[in-house]
């Protein structure tokens, strides 16, 4: 078991088909205490009891300090300390880049890369009295190539600025011990693609997917999984890409 008697944070990981629950339900599998954070706090705990005894399912805003801040001392206070944190909250919006207003800017800028930076500040000072973490961070293929299929020019420029954060969080961190990654993941079949692909399109993007296929959330989650443990331990500052091919730099 790859996190035995470790402590792992999971932000937005409520959603049944979403990439948050596969990576707190592979975590889990491996030994890991998992917290859920989520709007959502039925959700959370819901999501939470469904891994097995142990494993704790709070709410938190992402986006709101105080919200974070509580959360995280609960994990401690709860568990005694924070050994992994994955950045996985985020939304995104399909529209263009004259169609987007300063409510959705900030809407999308706010979850994804504030979000990122709330948690992240939240969780460091523990990581750093215990001598070490490792944080992993969601950013997206649409912040490669300038653009992907469901998010807007916002969403691609918060997820530009996870790589540039988690790059810089990794050089500032790593004499305490704290590795800070990014996954990039294409096109995966979650809960917020699943009705928005027609057959037709669907077959078109697989045709550009030298691996033949859309992802899956656990394709994800086993990505976290590798940044997340021991098997990474000299990585830091990485972009791991989990896109089938869709991309390739």
């Amino acid at each position: 078991m790859l996190l035995k008697n470790k402590v792992a944070i999971i932000t937005g990981a409520a959603s049944q088909r979403g990439i948050g629950r596969a990576t707190a339900a592979c975590f889990a599998r491996h030994g890991a205490q998992v917290v859920i954070l989520d709007l959502d706090e039925n959700a959370a705990r819901h999501a939470a009891e469904e891994l097995g005894a142990g494993h704790l399912g709070l709410a938190a805003n992402v986006t709101d300090p105080a919200a974070v801040r509580q959360a995280v001392s609960r994990v401690v206070s709860e568990f005694g300390r924070i050994d992994v944190l994955v950045n996985n909250a985020g939304i995104t919006q399909p529209v263009k880049t004259l169609e987007i207003s300063i409510e959705d800017y900030n809407r999308i800028l706010d979850v994804n890369l504030r979000g990122t930076l709330l948690m992240s500040q939240a969780v460091i000072p523990t990581m750093q009295q215990q001598g070490g973490g490792s944080i992993v961070c969601l950013s997206s293929v649409s912040a490669q190539r300038g653009g992907g299929i469901f998010g807007g020019p916002h969403y691609s420029a918060a997820k530009a600025g996870v790589l540039g954060l988690t790059k810089a969080m990794a050089r500032e961190f790593g004499p305490d011990q704290i590795r800070v990654n990014a996954l990039t993941p294409g096109l995966i079949q979650t809960d917020i693609t699943g009705g928005l692909l027609q057959d037709e399109r669907r077959h078109a993007i697989i045709d550009g997917i030298p691996l033949g296929r859309l992802g899956a959330a656990d394709d994800v989650a086993n990505a976290a999984l590798f940044l997340a443990s021991d098997l990474a331990s000299y990585l830091t500052g990485i972009t791991l890409d989990v896109n089938g091919g869709m991309l390739i730099h």
